[in-house]
């Protein structure tokens, strides 16, 4: 598989005891990037929604989103935080982002998309990406840029596999078994 770019999007679940962060990165090959794009506008239009988003989707619409992204072309990465604290989701995405940029180096990808926040926040995502690249080797490349959920397809297929990822963390793992061995999933300490 040829993937120099990933595509992600989070998820989390606040718990004094049992939270989580997940961020989760689709690898698709370049060569399937325009089809999986149309397919996830296709679904998008079937909701009714700006944006393909696995929290505002129901049990039936969950399992057609789930389904769709299994059949894609491509690998999913995904950085699991855990056990995140309240107040505390800023420290998890860091540490999970530190994680998955290099996993996604191992992968060959050198530029990421993640779907934009606030400017502050995007800031911060930089900053931890420019701290993780210090890790990977003296020649690597690798880079970050933020962008609109509603204009991307492709932070999509991150959102549903982030969504598939915190159901199966909730007891619900019908969605991350229709997704198989597409997703790896890496536990992250964010203690």
């Amino acid at each position: 598989m040829s993937a120099s770019r990933a595509w992600s999007d989070e998820s989390f679940q606040e718990h004094d005891d049992t939270g989580f962060y997940i961020i989760a990165a689709a690898l698709i090959p370049d060569d399937a990037l325009d089809q999986v794009r149309e397919q996830m506008l296709h679904l998008q239009a079937k909701h009714a929604s700006t944006k393909v988003h696995w929290t505002k989707a129901d049990s039936a619409q969950r399992d057609q989103l789930a389904r769709a992204v299994a059949a894609f072309d491509g690998l999913h990465v995904v950085a699991v935080g855990a056990p995140v604290r309240p107040r505390r989701q800023e420290r998890a995405r860091a540490h999970c982002l530190n994680l998955l940029v290099s996993e996604l180096h191992g992968f060959g990808v050198e530029h990421l998309f993640m779907e934009a926040r606030d400017q502050v926040l995007n800031a911060r995502d930089v900053a931890t990406v420019q701290q993780a690249r210090y890790a990977l080797p003296k020649d690597a490349r690798f880079r970050l840029d933020h962008l609109l959920g509603t204009a991307e397809p492709l932070l999509w297929v991150a959102d549903v596999v982030a969504g598939a990822v915190r159901a199966e963390k909730l007891g619900d793992v019908r969605y991350r078994e229709i997704l198989g061995e597409r997703v790896i999933d890496f536990p992250v300490d964010v203690r």
